[in-house]
């Protein structure tokens, strides 16, 4: 069974917090399967596809003695569902795996522990690198790119219980904290301190601070606030062979190499982090929102880009291409003014005309957005199996693109930097929406998070990625991938995570399942040929969802000679591969 995160201050008993108690007998299924074959792949990724991945042999019963006694026996879990459970994380790719029943690139850990202290999971590390087996560390479990499934089997180290904030520390602005505390929990109790870390993730509600801090996350409001490697002062590792380290709370130094970095966004393979120190901002005065709507795209990444070279800091910039803009206008933006050309795309599946309704912008809208409640669930799901037909319609669409803003912090200065966008936007043609759009994404920020299973209901897939590059390449990086998606899928993006040296972009891609196998190649073929355009263009392959398993060969590639570095890194500091194997491009 999965055990809940503790409360956020305070611990109570180890019984108190589920699980299956001292008076009960413990499972001694290993869950793992017999034998150390290895066995061909019939699914993989980009960076997988060829990996070949032995089953695992069982783990001894001298193992789970020693975790047990570590720990607790409560707190050391091998039932099937609990294996199960922590087999998959919020990846689609694990969904359609296990839907077509492919045989993935990774396998279900034999054990989950929970240690509650920094010196339980010191000794945990000892006992599996003694043992030979890997260990995997886990926060929340909603990380999207497999980068805490168990390539090798092993152990999922559960760091939830890890949860304390430490202290806040009010003349430095700092606090710190244990890498299970939930972000909304902490937010909210930095919150009644008068402060906020400003990482405001879509996933805000459902990840930790540890998991944020292993893939370089980024919140909704980074380009005031930062990615969560800006925030970061100082952190707590246990490193392959147990020791514990501490890096310097400094605000800077010039002592060589910045340990910080090394270890934020290593994705547990070069240590676990058991604790951080982070820097605050004043809870802000005010929030202030404002939208304009631009004649094209190009218009829109001129205006983001010259007002943040100017020095204005928003907290949050979301620019929305035209098929985007048309799906979060309000209904009443959708003009029922005829399409530009008399002439539709070719008719949809199954026989069908398109509707009629679909000649006007407010059809095209209402399809795009609901995909047309007449043509109902097969006719729906039909169309996503045809996605060039639908990215021919979206071809179609005006080149409005709405830019969202908000700006926050002591009130002179964010009406300042308001400003600031104000005069840009209005000198290159755009219409001032006013604040209500802005308003209404601030409103339902975090719902997308939440949205995959409609998505699935329709026997679909969703998926998102997020890449990022320099002003000068950015409209050439954003053509390639979504060329290279629309192949396969569906596509819309919009452009946030905004720096005066460049942008992040952020593109969904949605397509009809059809049958499971069928589905899984059309996903593969789409993360392939997107990433491969990623990495021709010069661009990153993640800007802040990670890389795990799907992402792999991307990195390779992109890193070039430097991946040689990181690798000669990883087998000095864990020359026996203990620690989440597999990920980063890595053995």
């Amino acid at each position: 069974m999965l055990l809940p995160a503790r409360p956020l201050l305070g611990r109570g008993k180890d019984t108190a917090r589920g699980g299956r108690g001292k008076g009960r007998p413990r499972p001694r299924g290993s869950g793992a399967r017999a034998g150390g074959r290895s066995r061909s792949l019939a699914l993989g990724t980009e960076g997988c596809s060829t990996l070949r991945v032995p089953d695992p042999a069982p783990l001894a019963d001298a193992v789970f003695a020693r975790l047990e006694e570590v720990t607790a026996p409560d707190r050391v879990e091998r039932t099937p569902a609990t294996l199960e459970a922590y087999a998959r994380d919020a990846c689609p790719l694990g969904h359609l795996a296990f839907a077509a029943g492919a045989d993935p690139p990774w396998r279900r850990p034999q054990a989950v522990v929970w240690p509650t202290s920094v010196a339980e999971v010191q000794e945990i590390v000892r006992v599996c690198r003694a043992a030979g087996v890997p260990l995997v560390p886990w926060g929340a479990g909603s990380g999207v790119c497999g980068g805490t499934l168990a390539v090798r089997g092993g152990v999922a180290l559960d760091l939830k219980r890890l949860d304390r904030l430490v202290e806040i520390e009010p003349c430095a602005q700092l606090v710190t904290v244990e890498p299970g505390l939930n972000l909304q929990l902490l937010e909210d109790a930095l919150g009644r301190a008068g402060f906020t870390l400003g990482h405001f993730p879509s996933s805000i509600t459902c990840s930790t601070i540890g998991g944020a801090l292993a893939a370089r996350g980024a919140g909704q409001l980074s380009t005031r606030y930062g990615k969560v490697e800006d925030m970061v002062v100082g952190l707590s590792v246990v490193l392959p062979d147990g020791t514990l380290v501490r890096t310097p709370v400094v605000p800077r130094a010039a002592t060589g190499p910045d340990w910080n970095q090394v270890f934020v966004g290593s994705e547990g393979t070069l240590g676990i982090i058991v604790g951080a120190t982070l820097r605050l901002w004043r809870r802000p005065e005010v929030r202030l929102f404002r939208s304009y709507a631009f004649g094209s795209l190009s218009a829109g990444l001129a205006a983001v880009r010259e007002g943040l070279q100017r020095g204005a800091r928003p907290a949050a910039v979301r620019l929305y291409d035209p098929l985007d803009t048309l799906l979060v206008a309000r209904a009443g933006d959708a003009s029922p003014a005829p399409l530009p050309s008399a002439e539709l795309p070719p008719d949809p599946p199954l026989g069908r005309s398109w509707p009629h309704s679909v000649s006007t912008w407010g059809g095209l809208r209402e399809l795009l957005s609901g995909l047309l409640p007449e043509l109902g669930r097969r006719g729906k799901a039909a169309l996503l199996r045809r996605p060039e037909q639908l990215n021919a319609l979206v071809d179609r669409l005006p080149g409005t693109s709405l830019l969202i803003l908000t700006f926050e912090g002591e009130e002179r200065l964010a009406a300042a930097e308001e400003e600031v966008f104000a005069e840009v936007c209005a000198r290159l043609g755009a219409e001032d929406r006013g604040p209500e759009p802005a308003e209404r994404w601030w409103r339902n920020r975090i719902a997308v998070s939440f949205k995959q299973s409609e998505v699935y209901a329709l026997g679909a897939f969703v998926d998102t990625m997020e890449v990022a590059t320099t002003w000068d390449r950015l409209e050439a990086l954003h053509d390639a991938v979504r060329g290279a998606l629309a192949r396969h899928a569906l596509v819309m993006a919009h452009f946030s995570h905004a720096y005066p040296e460049g942008c992040s972009m952020y593109f969904t891609f949605a397509a009809a399942r059809g049958e499971p196998a069928e589905a899984l190649e059309r996903y593969r073929a789409a993360w392939r040929d997107a990433q491969a355009a990623v990495v021709s263009c010069g661009g990153a392959v993640s800007h802040h969802h990670g890389v795990g398993l799907l992402k792999a060969e991307g990195l390779r590639r992109s890193h070039g000679a430097l991946h040689g570095v990181l690798s000669a890194l990883k087998r000095t500091l864990d020359p026996e591969n203990i620690l989440n194997p597999g990920k980063l491009g890595l053995p």
